[in-house]
């Protein structure tokens, strides 16, 4: 990836964040950030990027360019609530994504994810482009819904929902490099608990979904639980299967993430079903959950795809790990609530990734080696 591109990924997400604290400033009734705030990061950047590591070109082609263009319209146009355009940009955006895969996956239909001799981290990868394309499509007809027909009722049936939608895609392909930097399975049990792990991840995120769409408690409760569970199997897998690369320190830190996310999410569930509930008190909460899966693990899975055929570079380091767990941990959740923590948090993030984008290092024809050959990487 040329300076130039990288450059246009570093504005695109610092803006992503700042745009999470101009409420500050100005009153969300006027103008309401959070949608850019996330469709920065998770469609423009993240879907982008999720295009550019399929192709596997060294320069961004004309799909991920067309992709790039027109997400940024789509986040505008949503942010600006004109409803219109997002009604058929979404449909462009989808047919983008499946072009994409069909090419890269060499079939219409993604029966490769019931195909048990296929990798795990193939089976992760395409998920990843099939979730980004459907939750596009879907989009459309949910603005229509909400903004113009009103046929369905749901409360939680609308666009802003579908921050899960665009940022499941996001955890997918990170999941798909995690299982790529592992050792190939010799016993069949490792084997099993990957496949576990795949099916688990992916059905499950699918069903919490539908749950938080009809409001039950304990449903949500206990699919967040084996979510949990997944979650702190790939962690186990990734500790004793990871192939020693300079990308495993940062990888494992962005695992720890989501497991952070996994348990803050049950507690966050546990006390919006409570008697007790208050929206305010548990603001805090809701706030370190969100800037944790967002900038911490997602962030982890696209620094690692972005510069995945420049290592090794200073990912590894120990401050490097600490200024990310500092930013999203600790400034992030405070600066929701505080204007200098929120300055502090932009400033110490644009840092960060600026080092995750423009640290320089020698290309190591192994990890080039490893990420190219997704096909038998298990």
């Amino acid at each position: 990836m040329n300076n130039t591109l990288k450059l246009a990924f570093w504005v695109i997400m610092t803006f992503a964040m700042a745009c999470g604290f101009l409420h500050h400033f100005i009153e969300p009734e006027t103008l309401n950030f959070e949608r850019l705030h996330i469709f920065l990061f998770n469609l423009c950047s993240g879907g982008t990027l999720l295009i550019y590591f399929t192709e596997g070109h060294n320069r961004l082609s004309r799909n991920g360019l067309f992709f790039l263009l027109l997400s940024v319209a789509f986040a505008i146009c949503a942010f600006m609530h004109w409803y219109g355009p997002t009604l058929i940009i979404p449909l462009l955006l989808a047919t983008i994504t499946e072009r994409v895969r069909i090419t890269h996956f060499g079939s219409h239909t993604p029966k490769a994810l019931f195909n048990t001799k296929e990798p795990t981290s193939r089976k992760f990868h395409q998920a990843s482009l099939l979730c980004l394309s459907l939750a596009l499509t879907l989009s459309s007809p949910v603005i229509l819904n909400s903004e113009y027909g009103h046929w369905l009722n749901i409360e939680k049936l609308k666009l802003d929902t579908f921050f899960l939608g665009f940022s499941f895609p996001i955890s997918l392909i990170s999941m798909s490099v995690i299982f790529a930097l592992m050792h190939r399975a010799k016993k069949p049990i490792t084997r099993y608990l990957k496949a576990i792990s795949f099916w688990v991840i992916n059905l499950g995120v699918i069903i919490f979904f539908l749950f938080i769409l009809g409001k039950w408690f304990v449903p949500q409760v206990i699919i967040a639980s084996i979510l949990f569970v997944a979650v702190s199997l790939v962690l186990y897998l990734y500790i004793y299967q990871g192939i020693r690369l300079q990308q495993k320190a940062f990888l494992t830190s962005g695992i720890l993430f989501l497991v952070v996310t996994s348990i803050t999410g049950i507690i966050y569930i546990l006390l919006a079903f409570s008697d007790s509930y208050d929206p305010q008190k548990t603001l805090p909460l809701l706030r370190m959950h969100s800037f944790t899966a967002l900038y911490g693990w997602n962030l982890s899975g696209l620094a690692i795809i972005t510069r995945h055929s420049d290592f090794p570079i200073h990912l590894h380091s120990q401050k490097v790990i600490l200024l990310h767990w500092l930013t999203v941990l600790i400034l992030c959740p405070l600066g929701y609530f505080y204007p200098l923590a929120a300055f502090a948090a932009v400033i110490f993030y644009g840092w960060l990734l600026y080092m995750l984008l423009f640290n320089h290092g020698r290309v190591d024809r192994g990890v080039v080696e490893v990420e190219g050959k997704v096909r038998t990487a298990e």
